[in-house]
């Protein structure tokens, strides 16, 4: 059974034009992570709110992605480009 991830974080100002070209360049990687299903990425402008919405196989798939962009220096990267350090929420599927 499939998970799915939120981050949320707020981009600081004048810089989501540069964090498009970052995520342009990276996204590719995040879905060709081993256990990634889909990654989707949403923006709200009047906020500077930045949200990643992916589905993975599992938790650790998920983790060990975070821990491999952690030590190879992306995560440092696209928290360059934010307020404070991503909020990740994970939720289970429910069959209702």
């Amino acid at each position: 059974m499939s998970i799915t991830v939120t981050l949320q974080m707020k981009v600081k100002e004048a810089r989501y034009a540069e964090l498009q070209q970052f995520l342009q360049a990276n996204l590719p990687n995040v879905r060709g992570f081993a256990g990634a299903l889909n990654v989707g990425v949403f923006y709200n402008a009047e906020q500077q709110d930045l949200m990643l919405f992916e589905e993975w196989l599992s938790k650790e798939h998920h983790q060990a992605y975070i821990q491999f962009i952690s030590e190879n220096g992306v995560m440092s990267q696209l928290l360059s480009f934010m307020q404070d350090a991503p909020v990740i929420t994970y939720y289970g599927r429910e069959v209702l």
